[in-house]
């Protein structure tokens, strides 16, 4: 298994500390010119990760039997390796980042077929937790649908399984609102409230254990905005502290919501 260097110190790293380095690496893959990276183009941009690696941190031990679903540019996918646990990924997209993957890594990628958009190619209860990280929202863009993606979720969780959403769109998002009268410019089809995210996870059998909305300055956009600053530590902590501020007078019109959600029963672990 990769395992993370020491500190200059000679102690080993804290999982802040591991998670900043990830970052930093993911950030150098992309100059690098690793594939459609553009969310790690600058340390600002990277840092709306820190966030969730916390949030995964805290449901799912490290070790754990986990599935990037929908895994994409594999940029999760290498957060998972590098940070110990036993990952496989699963996507429509080709699997391109072998190379910039950790050699030797205890990592599977399972390619989907956009004839089954949603059926899953795993045995029942094969992991202990599932990621979606910004997928979800997407899935009746390929002919599927929230409802059943999550069902086939559900199933391949173990009981006492964890499934983490990050990045599923707010149905009130300023940046989305504006994105979608600007021509050409990004944004979701797809947009949710809370009380969408809960039918939702009720209607998979799953139990709805945290939610919240974040993300209410842009981040995607945060190296143009930065100039040669964007790589910066304190240009980046900045941006992350005046995210802080402004959510909570600005909750309502973030970007997108995050939720966890259990599927009943005890882990067999």
């Amino acid at each position: 298994m990769s395992r993370l260097p020491l500190a200059g110190g000679g102690h080993a790293l804290s999982p802040d500390e591991q998670d900043l380095l990830i970052l930093e690496e993911l950030a150098a893959h992309a100059r690098r010119g690793a594939p459609e990276m553009l969310q790690f183009g600058s340390l600002a941009s990277a840092h709306q990760y820190l966030p969730l690696y916390r949030l995964w941190r805290r449901h799912v031990h490290v070790g754990a039997r986990v599935l990037d679903w929908g895994a994409g540019n594999g940029h999760f996918s290498y957060f998972l390796v590098r940070a110990g646990y036993r990952a496989a990924g699963f996507s429509f997209m080709p699997f391109v980042y072998q190379t910039w993957l950790p050699q030797g890594a205890p990592y599977t990628f399972v390619a989907g077929s956009e004839r089954e958009p949603v059926r899953l190619p795993f045995e029942d209860a094969s992991f202990q937790a599932v990621a979606s990280i910004g997928v979800l929202e997407h899935v009746r863009e390929t002919g599927g649908s929230e409802s059943g993606s999550l069902g086939e979720i559900a199933r391949v969780l173990e009981p006492g399984g964890v499934f983490v959403c990050w990045h599923f769109p707010n149905r009130w998002s300023w940046i989305d609102v504006l994105a979608k009268r600007v021509p050409g410019k990004h944004h979701h089809l797809y947009r949710y409230t809370r009380a969408d995210l809960k039918r939702l996870v009720a209607g998979a059998g799953l139990e709805l254990v945290e939610t919240r909305r974040y993300g209410v300055i842009p981040r995607n956009t945060a190296h143009v905005l930065l100039g040669p600053a964007r790589d910066a530590a304190p240009a980046a902590n900045l941006w992350d502290a005046v995210d802080r501020v402004l959510a909570s007078p600005l909750n309502g019109i973030a970007q997108n919501h995050c939720f966890v959600a259990r599927k009943p029963g005890s882990a067999g672990h």
